[in-house]
């Protein structure tokens, strides 16, 4: 198998599908989880520092391994700071108030546009020709 375990999100599945030989409930090492999602180990690290609800086992010698619930929460915190733009402490309070959405609801979520009122119309029409005319005499 392949050393970047490349990881797949099923349909309807927080969990992800790590393709390295390993049964998927099995516990990951930080080189393993870095490579798979992306992120440097010290990067990691530091999440694991600033978001008290990660928190890998620690066995012998202080090395980490990590459950498949702190890999998807880990690839939660890096869609929010990542893609949809959160500081560290917007995430963390984000995921804390538990109302972190996937990135197509922030597209859903548009805001519709209204249309505008006949008057706002006339203004701009009138401002667009004394442009026009400025722009003539220039």
């Amino acid at each position: 198998m392949s050393d970047d375990a490349p990881i797949t999100p099923p349909s309807g599945s927080p969990q992800f599908v790590f393709d390295d030989g390993k049964a998927q409930d099995a516990l990951r090492t930080i080189g393993e989880v870095t490579r798979a999602l992306g992120i440097r180990q010290h990067v990691l690290r530091y999440w694991e520092e600033q978001f008290p609800m990660l928190r890998p086992v620690k066995r012998s010698g202080n090395r980490r391994y990590y459950r498949p619930e702190d890999i998807a929460l880990i690839a939660e915190i890096d869609r929010l700071v990542h893609r949809e733009g959160f500081t560290l402490r917007g995430a963390r309070a984000a995921m804390e108030a538990g109302v972190t959405k996937p990135a197509t609801a922030k597209a859903e979520a548009a805001p519709t546009r209204v249309a505008p009122t006949s008057s706002l119309v006339l203004e701009l029409q009138m401002i667009r020709a004394d442009l026009a005319d400025a722009l003539a005499q220039a």
